[in-house]
């Protein structure tokens, strides 16, 4: 009969031995969703580069080029949760590798922008208008498939390192984009008659389409098809999954009335609002400084980017360690629009004005991978499909407002910095509505960490 030293080494045994099953299921599935999600990202915010050139290439207005970079969110919202049911029908790895082929294409396509629209008899603007849309409307799907994906592995109190490792390809994407982007809009201008933007579209629109092909090849559809993981294995992931899911929603018309789904699709909008007018903005609102040089604006976007990676993981960290969950979230949302609005208030001052924006980038990013095990929490199966689908797609309508903001607010006041205060405010309500988040929901992970 074992001692009771020895009966209490049991289940720390147990915990270590899961750790460890834990840890090679992320090195296992983790680097290829980074890879991913890098492309993805590289592809979502290059416009912001393209802009510097563009626009006086083009002939186009800041307002065009707002409408152009939030009218992705239109595609992305009209298909993400028919793209999330089809991903859950009919297997992760073949429905993320379509979504990346063809946003692969039509990101590409935007070099060609103007003989396209000749092409077809219509206006550049309409034509650059028409395959943003597109480009939404291919990437839909891809973001929540794979927070979709981590909960056919993980159990919520195990989600947050797993989403940091996946949401760090965030800032990583922005930083290597931002200076990549920079660089071959300088070396490339000129190149067979195109100009430097238009090389740098068409060549950061073909590694995703690469990337698609090693996605079917080396990406499982869950736990059962894993052949690298034995029988005991699998019996162990698949408990924990169920055990966890015995006490949440299943149907997807339960997801689509459940209070707690639409609170957090109002969370995602206020923050990303935040986000996406930071990303989309950066460059411009570091050449309104008095920054010229397109190179030398990329590498001052990766200071905000770099930092971030640091604060995403350490945060994710002390929140796995502690078992809080809200706070982690909130107080982030907070330092952001904090960040944000001193920020603009000191535009002229371009040392301090980027240190502040590098504050808010961290508070904003390390609260993404606290935020996202939350649906996690009361959603499972087809309810989790549609409920993470809605989430997603609503709350990134924020590409859309955060755009607009910061483009309307320069078109009415000659003053790009005035937009950054509306979304540093937008930062603010997020942290409002966080902490409004009811306890229960996160009492469950609170006690499975202990």
């Amino acid at each position: 009969m074992p001692t009771i030293t020895q009966a209490a080494a049991i289940p720390a045994a147990a915990d270590t031995s899961e750790d460890r099953l834990y840890r090679k299921v992320m090195l296992r599935i983790l680097p290829l969703l980074l890879l991913c999600y890098v492309v993805a990202y590289l592809d979502r915010v290059n416009v912001g580069f393209a802009k510097l050139q563009m626009l006086g290439d083009l002939g186009m207005s800041d307002t065009v080029y707002a409408i152009g970079a939030s009218v992705f969110f239109w595609g992305y919202f009209i298909f993400e949760m028919p793209s999330n049911l089809l991903l859950h029908r009919f297997g992760a790895r073949f429905w993320i590798a379509r979504i990346m082929v063809t946003w692969g294409i039509v990101s590409s396509s935007l070099a060609f922008v103007v003989p396209l629209a000749e092409l077809f008899h219509v206006q550049t603007t309409t034509m650059f208008y028409s395959l943003r849309f597109l480009l939404g409307l291919c990437e839909a799907g891809f973001f929540p498939g794979v927070i979709l994906y981590m909960n056919y592995w993980f159990p919520a109190r195990r989600q947050s390192i797993a989403m940091s490792g996946f949401l760090v390809a965030i800032p990583l994407s922005l930083t290597v984009g931002g200076v990549i982007s920079g660089w071959l809009m300088e070396q490339t201008h000129g190149m067979f008659g195109m100009h430097g933007w238009q090389w740098m579209l068409l060549l950061e629109g073909i590694p995703s389409v690469l990337v698609a092909v090693l996605v079917l090849f080396a990406l499982g559809d869950g736990i059962r098809s894993a052949k690298w993981l034995s029988n005991e294995e699998k019996a162990v992931l698949e408990r924990n999954l169920e055990r966890e899911n015995s006490n949440k929603s299943h149907r997807v018309g339960a997801a689509l009335k459940n209070p707690r789904v639409w609170l957090l699709t109002f969370i995602l909008l206020t923050f990303n609002t935040g986000f996406y007018g930071l990303a989309f903005w950066l460059p411009s609102i570091i050449r309104a400084s008095g920054v010229t040089n397109t190179f030398h604006i990329g590498l001052l976007t990766a200071i905000p980017y770099l930092s971030a990676i640091v604060a995403m993981i350490w945060n994710a960290r002390h929140s796995r360690k502690t078992g809080e969950r809200r706070f982690h979230a909130a107080v982030p949302a907070l330092i952001g629009g904090v960040g944000l609005i001193l920020s603009a208030a000191f535009a002229r001052h371009v040392e301090l004005s980027i240190v502040l924006l590098t504050i808010s980038t961290c508070g904003i990013l390390a609260l993404m991978p606290i935020y996202w095990t939350f649906p996690g929490q009361i959603l499972s199966g087809p309810a989790a499909a549609a409920g993470i689908a809605l989430i997603n797609s609503i709350g990134n309508l924020s590409g859309f407002t955060g755009s607009m903001i910061t483009g309307v607010a320069k078109e009415l006041t000659g003053d790009i910095n005035n937009g950054t205060y509306a979304l540093g405010a937008c930062l603010l309500v997020s942290c409002v509505l966080i902490v409004l988040i009811p306890r229960s929901l996160l009492n469950g992970e609170a006690e499975a960490a202990r």
